[in-house]
């Protein structure tokens, strides 16, 4: 799904209406198929863009076109029907802490079956096998019929992820999936979604703090601050001068930037006498 936002603007989802717009402006052209990074300090705007994607926000000021419509145009039924296009993996997946594993990743279907049939899999599940190889994909086949609230917090942003790959929807967004995992584990899960995406032709725009992950993994990378946007580039010319003046604000003078290679320590010199 192609994706074009022309001066948007919107505010935080948790903001009074009185507060300033989370992101100003933005002029921005996704086309189907691509992969996006989105990058950048805290409170810059980029889980209000997704919210914006997802059609879960409705902008204050701008135009945005999702498959060359604009969503808020449409009739109550046309937006139900392009919401069922699209899937947004929150950073705290919500997931019923009693729910068991199997009823949670097929619930990434929802929008694809009807209501009786979304009821019934709530007692008799079908498409295990399905939910089974989008878990084994994260390595949690194991936990096919444990329950959420046996597992840890990095078993559930996996199990999260994991319902994306049952969604068929056409443009997914991805909030900051890796706070609770190790860096094995976050390497495996952004390997993992970027090749279903590319395997399936989704759209995915996905926000990481992790920036060499974003860089390794993702063949456009947009730095946002204060709600705008500083660079939209491919991860080869994004150099540690963008990279700094994007997190200036974060960083203390002596601290290394995101996605910088360390300078080595350099050898004491001893002289004795």
């Amino acid at each position: 799904m192609k994706v074009a936002l022309k001066s948007l603007s919107g505010r935080h989802p948790a903001a009074s209406g009185a507060a300033p717009a989370a992101l100003r402006a933005l002029d921005l052209k996704v086309a189907a198929g691509e992969q996006v990074a989105v990058i950048g300090p805290s409170g810059a705007g980029k889980t209000t863009l997704l919210h914006l994607l997802a059609c879960a926000l409705q902008p204050s000021a701008g135009g945005l076109e999702l498959g060359g419509r604009d969503p808020w145009r449409l009739s109550s039924r046309e937006l139900q029907r392009l919401r069922g296009q699209l899937f947004l993996a929150p950073q705290v997946p919500p997931l019923p802490p009693r729910q068991r594993v199997v009823t949670a990743v097929l619930a990434g279907r929802l929008p694809q079956i009807g209501l009786w049939h979304a009821l019934r899999s709530l007692f008799y599940p079908t498409g295990i096998a399905q939910a089974d190889t989008a878990l084994a994909r994260f390595d949690l086949a194991d936990k096919l019929f444990a329950r959420v609230d046996r597992l840890s917090g990095g078993e559930r942003q996996r199990v999260g992820l994991a319902r994306a790959l049952l969604s068929q929807a056409r443009l997914v967004l991805v909030d900051e999936p890796l706070s609770a995992l190790d860096p094995a584990r976050a390497e495996q899960a952004v390997a993992t979604l970027t090749d279903w995406a590319r395997d399936c032709g989704a759209t995915l725009v996905t926000t990481l703090h992790d920036v060499p992950l974003a860089l390794r993994h993702f063949p456009r990378v947009l730095g946002l601050r204060e709600g705008r946007l500083m660079f939209d580039l491919p991860p080869g010319q994004v150099t540690s001068a963008l990279l700094r003046e994007l997190y200036a604000q974060e960083l203390a003078p002596a601290e290394p930037v995101p996605g910088e290679t360390p300078a080595e320590p350099r050898p004491v010199v001893m002289h004795c006498r």
